[in-house]
């Protein structure tokens, strides 16, 4: 073969080699967008939690504790703001509409996506804008006689509701709150007429039930309300929880009551926006995973009286979705409008 022609047939070879090459490598790319290489680029930059709660109060101390952790372990700053107001809606319209990328997420109760768009209009579709990443804790409920109340136990409560329709007095830190959805359960289930109080927050609700201005108040388990029940100005009726709790070991559970439906906690997680990768969900899911497996951490929790939780992105949107329907039902079943 003439020089010239091997030295042509050489190139047509190596040209087609490399088009062959360059068809392989956009078949690889089409097949896996996001290989493990483009895995390695998250974070690119300082991640921001939006706290959903003012500042100072259990969910933002939480929400620091796991930031400064996730930064030791991403290497990259993680930054608390807090977006409150509108029961957690207005922090989570933030993140709904931040760029899907993994450097914007919540940290929030799941109210705000099973609950509150039941009763108001909100800015987000929870379905579509919203990713939840993993659940973080539950915090128990307790339901308390206060001054006003006459009686010893959740039975008094409930004959003395029967006894005179309405004049037990319900507080709770407001409209479709957790703790308002515990009394409208152990309303219906029960068939008794109670008359439901809604503060805004828990600061004047707390107040006016150790003055006695009602006899019921369903409230988170805290440090404060535990001090009253120890003091004896509050008497401990019911937890909201799925064991009894060690600081209260003589006080049953609401289903132990019968009431299981009622026997509910606040659930706290953290949240992504929508359309987030999902690779950068289940790296986001890992890295708090391992945090809230720290002995600290865990202890830091248990010793504020709340339940770590953990586990699966797709657990936590089930247990989201199953929290929806409930109190969709409930909801209409209590005939529940917005304020």
């Amino acid at each position: 073969m003439p020089h010239n022609s091997r030295m042509l047939h050489a190139f047509l070879f190596s040209t087609c080699r490399l088009s062959l090459f360059a068809w392989a490598l956009v078949f690889l790319a089409a097949m896996f967008p996001q290989s493990a290489l483009a895995q390695q680029k998250w974070p690119l930059r300082a991640v921001r939690i939006i706290v959903v709660y003012p500042s100072g109060g259990l969910s933002d101390d939480t929400a620091r504790a796991i930031a400064d952790r996730l930064g030791a372990r991403l290497q990259v700053p993680v930054l608390i703001e807090n977006r409150a107001g509108g029961g957690g809606s207005v922090g989570i319209a933030v993140v709904a509409k931040a760029p899907p990328d993994g450097h914007t997420l919540a940290f929030s109760a799941i109210s705000p996506l099973s609950l509150n768009p039941h009763l108001a209009n909100v800015s987000y579709d929870p379905l579509r804008d919203i990713a939840p990443v993993v659940g973080v804790m539950q915090t128990p409920v307790v339901v308390v006689g206060t001054p006003a109340f006459r009686g010893a136990s959740f039975q008094d409560l409930l004959a003395a509701a029967r006894q005179a329709p309405g004049s037990m007095r319900w507080g709770s830190s407001g409209l479709a709150t957790v703790g308002h959805m515990v009394m409208e359960h152990v309303r219906l289930a029960g068939r008794v007429d109670i008359t439901h109080i809604p503060y805004k927050g828990g600061g004047q609700q707390l107040s006016d039930a150790l003055a006695g201005h009602f006899e019921i108040l369903s409230t988170n388990v805290a440090a404060t309300q535990l001090q009253h029940i120890r003091s004896g100005k509050f008497k401990a009726l019911a937890v909201g929880s799925p064991e009894r709790l060690p600081v209260l070991p003589q006080v049953p559970t609401l289903a132990e009551l019968g009431f299981a439906q009622a026997n509910l906690t606040s659930q706290f997680g953290i949240f992504a926006p929508g359309g987030t990768p999902e690779w950068i969900v289940n790296r986001v899911n890992v890295e708090i995973n391992a945090v809230l497996r720290t002995a600290e951490f865990r202890e830091r929790v248990l010793a504020s009286n709340n339940i770590p939780i953990g586990g699966t992105a797709a657990e936590f949107a089930r247990l989201i979705q199953q929290d929806s329907e409930r109190n969709r039902g409930l909801i209409k079943a209590a005939g529940i409008k917005a304020e």
